[in-house]
């Protein structure tokens, strides 16, 4: 009997002195590679591509593609994913991701992050890298998991991926007129013009645009531009969107488009793709949405 256990406990000691044979080789291999390991053996994390989905007043959604590499000599899995992304040092989006991961030992995956992030937030960061006149800055991710990995138990990793970058501009838009032409029984030509400011140090395209007008609660017109438009870098670059306004629509708002500018409301929704011209996968269709308001009385001419 005695002689069966010390022969287990001699293949046990054999399997670990082998395991941290294996484990070292991985770990030096991964040493002289340095980099994205880190001169360490732990799973390694890398942006593929972000998305910006959709930018509306308050909210930017996005979403992170990343990858997953796992040169442990064993699989893993992890429950979830906690996520910071910081633009100048500045945390502008902290998420998790609930869904479980796994990755075997020597493979790789790819997750897909979805991300909100505030306007209020990212204005605050660029007023401050404005006001001191930077023009690039550094965007970061740090991800944190924790993983449960067979014979070391539960661990956390965390590991901060950083890179620098020219600072993002958001477009702005805002309404200098809005022309009603000829005011008709039977229709109305409206033409609204608008300066589109892109502060950003490359041109891009607003593409299968759309749009509506409404004076005081009241949509009368609306209208689409499906050809590109291009919109010039660190410029204000001036479009004029045409729509004509149905039979009816606006004949009952004549008196007070006419008489009473100051206390008439208009709001105008405008939407779009953006795809850059130089092929920046960040702005791959990515759809833009805003509202403008004001009165009419912003638009009378000296």
């Amino acid at each position: 009997m005695k002689r069966g256990w010390i022969i287990a406990l001699g293949l046990l000691l054999l399997g670990v002195i082998g395991a941290y044979i294996w484990y070292s080789r991985l770990k030096n291999n991964a040493e002289s590679e340095g980099g994205a390991y880190d001169n360490t053996l732990k799973p390694r994390l890398e942006v593929s591509t972000l998305d910006i989905t959709n930018i509306d007043d308050d909210v930017i959604d996005m979403t992170l593609k990343m990858l997953i590499d796992n040169p442990l000599p064993v699989g893993f899995k992890a429950t979830g994913l906690r996520y910071t992304v910081y633009m100048a040092k500045t945390p502008i989006v902290e998420e998790t991701y609930a869904k479980p991961i796994e990755v075997e030992s020597g493979d790789s995956t790819f997750i897909t992050l979805p991300m909100k992030l505030l306007n209020k937030k990212l204005m605050t960061v660029l007023k401050t890298l404005d006001e001191k006149g930077i023009d690039s800055t550094t965007y970061g991710v740090r991800a944190t998991f924790d993983l449960d990995v067979p014979i070391l138990g539960e661990r956390t990793f965390t590991q901060t991926i950083e890179k620098k970058l020219p600072t993002y501009y958001i477009p702005t838009i805002k309404i200098e007129d809005i022309d009603f032409g000829k005011l008709g029984l039977k229709r109305t030509d409206v033409a609204a013009k608008v300066n589109v400011e892109n502060r950003n140090r490359f041109p891009y395209n607003f593409t299968d645009t759309r749009y509506t007008v409404s004076i005081d609660g009241k949509q009368i017109a609306e209208g689409e531009q499906p050809e590109p438009i291009l919109i010039k870098q660190q410029a204000v670059t001036p479009v004029v969107f045409p729509v004509t306004v149905k039979p009816g629509q606006s004949l009952g708002l004549l008196p007070k488009m006419l008489f009473d500018k100051k206390d008439t409301p208009f709001l105008v929704t405008f939407q779009c793709k953006i795809i850059d011209k130089n092929g920046n996968l960040a702005f791959k269709n990515s759809k833009f949405n805003t509202t403008i308001r004001g009165t009419l009385a912003d638009f009378k001419k000296d």
